[in-house]
């Protein structure tokens, strides 16, 4: 095979077959590691049970068995995350659709401090961030103090989606608003959408030929899209409400709706719409699938996926105090995690942990009912076969 002819199989086939070869890669590295404190236990209980043991020996035993379990224990964890299929659009960069709920005034004031939140997030784990859309209550902002009306984050870096589509579901918020004057908490919530971020144009880093892959999730055809062009609302120039620069996009086939007016350049807008569209129609199609697998396996282990209508955590201002619904973990750090600091890492990771204890039910659960399955087949064959 000539040069001509390897240079092309490297370009299609290398991101792809790397990125799989690290998974597995880790997944030995965290077994080897498994096995080695396995058998350092399995040598300190034998030592500790045997009634020749050297005294000082077996308080040297003693000491270190322990931490040896503590070891092994850390492991095991490592071990099942390493084992548990990645997410096929993990290692994508990611969007954060982030939108005002039920609470009026206050649920836009608190959608504001969530995009400052995962701003700082990101700044602090070197991420780049920027605001693909922001309205406010003026109509386009640019990430003001103004009442948000619809913001979405544009994160870069391979693997931010896998990092943060943990966020996805309703954030609720309990506080005093500051104009209530009779001292009540309100309850208001904030909906947080994470979607994988597509290049312009389709590319072997999603693992698809292209955009083109009418068996692709990513693929869009042209003609399921109505565009609409508009004047841009609110504040934003002299040029910004003279000009059709607003484009709005809608998917036919599943209702979806994009609205794009933060520039005055029309393409940029269309642009923009259109990887946001395509984000969304992807996603709706990957949950579909999941979904579908869930009803087909017929189990009580679901699917973990959090969309628009599950309450994922609570974030309440006289406690001081954050409470994420699905890992169970509180914490009383509450201005650090809206900074984005170190505790928001550690509610981010209980609910990593939780989301793989999730995957690996649902393993189970596959596993379980292949196992019946074919049980069921071979009594079948076995009573056919003695008639």
């Amino acid at each position: 095979m000539g040069e001509g002819t390897r240079e092309p199989l490297a370009q299609n086939y290398g991101n792809d077959i790397a990125r799989r070869a690290g998974e597995l890669q880790e997944a030995s590295r965290a077994l080897q590691e498994w096995e080695t404190v396995n058998n350092s236990l399995s040598e300190l209980r034998q030592l500790l049970s045997d009634p020749s043991t050297d005294p000082e020996l077996r308080t040297l035993a003693t000491d270190d068995l322990q931490t040896t379990i503590e070891d092994l224990e850390r492991l095991s964890k490592s071990l099942k995350t390493s084992l548990v299929p990645v997410h096929p659009f993990a290692h994508l960069p990611c969007l954060v659709e982030i939108r005002p709920g039920v609470g009026g005034s206050e649920a836009e004031l608190f959608a504001s401090e969530v995009v400052r939140m995962y701003q700082g997030y990101c700044k602090r784990h070197n991420l780049r961030v920027s605001l693909l859309k922001y309205d406010d209550s003026e109509g386009v902002g640019s990430g003001t103090e103004n009442q948000l009306q619809e913001a979405v984050l544009e994160i870069e870096g391979e693997g931010a989606y896998g990092i943060l589509r943990c966020e996805a579901g309703v954030h609720r918020v309990q506080r005093i608003p500051a104009t209530e004057n009779k001292g009540r908490t309100h309850t208001s919530a904030v909906a947080v959408l994470v979607l994988p971020s597509f290049p312009s144009t389709g590319s072997e880093e999603l693992g698809e030929d292209s955009f083109n892959d009418r068996s692709s999730d990513y693929y869009i055809d042209p003609k399921d899209v109505r565009t609409d062009t508009m004047r841009a609302k609110g504040a934003g120039g002299q040029h910004v409400n003279t000009t059709d620069s607003a484009i709005r996009l809608t998917h036919i086939p599943t209702n979806t709706v994009v609205s794009i007016q933060d520039s005055r350049s029309q393409p940029k807008n269309r642009e923009k719409a259109w990887r946001i569209l395509r984000a969304k129609v992807a996603q709706l199609r990957r949950e579909a699938r999941d979904e579908e697998i869930a009803r087909l396996r017929n189990s009580d282990a679901r699917i973990a996926r959090s969309g628009r209508s599950d309450k994922i955590r609570t974030y309440n201002w006289g406690q001081q105090r954050v409470t994420d619904h699905r890992s169970g973990i509180t914490l009383h750090d509450l201005d650090g995690i809206l900074e984005g600091g170190d505790s928001l890492d550690k509610v981010m990771d209980s609910v990593r942990v939780w989301l793989t204890e999730r995957d690996v039910e649902s393993l189970i659960a596959d596993e379980e009912a292949v196992a019946a399955r074919d049980a069921k087949t071979l009594k079948t064959q076995n009573a056919n076969g003695s008639k």
